[in-house]
């Protein structure tokens, strides 16, 4: 079953995209009591406070600096880089076209290849299509839209352009060579064995994909149980599984057995790090854990199924203990939203009581997963196996991984100091927030009473409507809230935090009732479109949901 390549971006308009924009300042943070003012009197310098106070924690001045890094092409890989030059001093020729909310799988298998090869590159950033217009510019170049394309620049000066990402892929390795000092991501041509064994695993993706469609995207057969005749000749032990279900889990098990037959956790061992083929399965493998767990009830992760593919579970792990790969990774949440616009609506079925407690969690509408006080770790989604946020805020948090270094790539964070790894991510989530307030808000407000108003057209991606408009009577209301929510983000230290927790109540309770109505709804419609990459880790991602919770709660 053949797929195009992903036309679509999620749930989310960019509440991030201006970071590039956020600047360190330096002025010491003015306390406003904001009960003591009017509506009308809180400006937006508020919002410069706030940045203000976000620039004064280690971890926000952290960010800053690495934002600055990442503008001249250095510093850490992100999943908004327009810049990477691995030491090189020259600009590069090439530039690439990709999504810019990082879902794309095609998208991130090669970005992948690019930053573990460590390929000088610039990258543009283009909408997908069921998620807004494309740029004349690049429809010029594309005409069909597809992502990602590569542009190259030839020293007379004309410019070509490729796409497919396998493709683009096997161009950049082969014009990145080995003895040029970049790694190794294909087998040799002249090694015959290793070759096969690459032809081999390329065709069980196909088929492990074909599965994946089988099994989600079309309604499930009956099922047969263990006690059934059509049980006993299949040998299920499984109370009752479908044939889609047998299918798919019998081709995962053929994927283990893959990487079991090698020394390390990679599907090749020439190399102590992950190859092309690694690649090409991960990016699909992450979105089938996800609507695995969502519309089936199977949790591959967990473990039940880590005894039973133990050689898969170890090469997720690995996978998560490297920075770049963890730059790209999508919450399961973002993936559920995303997938239907590509591949169509998934069906429930599977293992019914799971599936239930599963969609609970995902979309946070267990009491747990997105309220405040948040668990350390999240059950269905631990966040600790690798590095959980940039390791320049984990370095500048100075938390220790598990093997006792402060902010290190390659080691988990399951022993982690839980008041610091908590502190830290919601000071990321509060600092990306103090950066972009207004349109933020403004954003938010689409979701009151006169939002959300198209006068244009919608897209398909669910959720999505870059052109909708927001309620303008709403937004000094809802600032007024984001306000709240970012200080009690940024609070230093357990006791700080409850204290701005309780000030946020305060503050926000003398709203008129049909207000805050109101304001609660547009709080809702922003907490159900953070994205993951796009607008932050999933470990920031969730104290930022559950801090708007907690502003939700006090409005309704």
């Amino acid at each position: 079953m053949k797929m195009k390549p992903p036309q679509l971006m999620v749930l989310l308009v960019p509440l991030m995209l201006r970071l590039a924009g956020v600047a360190s300042f330096s002025s010491p943070r003015r306390t406003i009591p904001f009960t003591k003012l009017s509506m009308s009197t809180l400006s937006t310098n508020s919002w410069s406070d706030l940045q203000s106070a976000a620039a004064n924690t280690a971890v926000g001045a952290a960010l800053n600096t690495e934002q600055e890094a990442r503008l001249n092409g250095t510093g850490g890989p992100f999943v908004q880089n327009k810049l990477r030059l691995f030491g090189s001093n020259e600009i590069p020729k090439i530039t690439l076209y990709r999504d810019h909310a990082g879902w794309c799988p095609y998208c991130q298998k090669t970005m992948l290849l690019i930053e573990e090869k460590r390929i000088p590159i610039n990258i543009e950033l283009v909408p997908m299509r069921s998620y807004g217009d494309k740029p004349e510019s690049f429809l010029r170049m594309v005409p069909s839209g597809l992502l990602p394309a590569l542009v190259v620049e030839t020293n007379d000066g004309r410019k070509r352009t490729i796409t497919e990402s396998q493709v683009i892929m096997e161009l950049l390795d082969q014009w990145h060579p080995v003895d040029e000092g970049f790694r190794q991501m294909m087998p040799a041509s002249d090694d015959i064995e290793r070759q096969a064994r690459y032809k081999m695993l390329a065709n069980l993706e196909r088929e492990l994909f074909s599965w994946w469609c089988t099994l989600i995207f079309r309604p499930e057969g009956p099922g047969f149980s263990s006690g059934s005749m059509l049980g006993k000749i299949m040998g299920t032990n499984e109370s009752s599984m479908s044939g889609a279900m047998k299918g798919f889990l019998d081709c995962i098990s053929k994927v283990n057995d893959a990487l079991a037959s090698t020394a390390g956790p990679w599907f090749f061992d020439f190399a102590d790090y992950p190859t092309m083929i690694d690649f090409i399965y991960v990016s699909h493998v992450e979105r089938m854990l996800a609507s695995c767990a969502y519309w089936k009830g199977l949790d591959v992760r967990s473990e039940n199924y880590r005894r039973r593919f133990p050689a898969l579970n170890a090469w997720l792990d690995a996978f998560e203990k490297r920075e770049c790969y963890l730059a790209f990774k999508s919450d399961y949440y973002t993936h559920v939203k995303d997938i239907p616009p590509q591949y169509g609506p998934g069906y429930d079925g599977g293992f019914e009581d799971d599936r239930l407690a599963y969609q609970m969690s995902i979309t946070g509408k267990d009491g747990k997963s997105w309220d405040l006080p948040l668990s350390f770790d999240d059950t269905l989604q631990p966040l600790y196996r690798g590095p959980p946020l940039p390791l320049c805020v984990l370095k500048a948090a100075e938390i220790k991984g598990d093997n006792g270094g402060i902010g290190v790539e390659g080691t988990s964070y399951m022993n982690a100091d839980p008041e610091k790894m908590a502190e830290a991510c919601r000071q990321m989530a509060g600092w990306k927030l103090a950066g972009n307030g207004q349109n933020v808000a403004k954003f938010a407000s689409r979701g009151g009473p006169k939002g959300a108003k198209n006068p244009r057209k919608g897209f398909g991606a669910e959720l999505a409507d870059p052109y909708a408009a927001p309620d303008e009577d709403l937004i000094p209301d809802v600032e007024h809230a984001l306000r709240w929510v970012c200080g009690a983000m940024l609070a230093e230290g357990p006791e700080a935090h409850e204290s701005a927790l309780s000030d946020m109540k305060a503050g926000m309770g003398g709203l008129k009732k049909d207000t805050a109505r109101d304001v609660a709804s547009a709080l809702c419609y922003l907490r159900d479109r953070i994205g993951v990459p796009r607008d932050m880790p999933l470990a920031a991602a969730r104290q930022f949901r559950a801090h708007l919770n907690a502003a939700i709660d006090v409005l309704h």
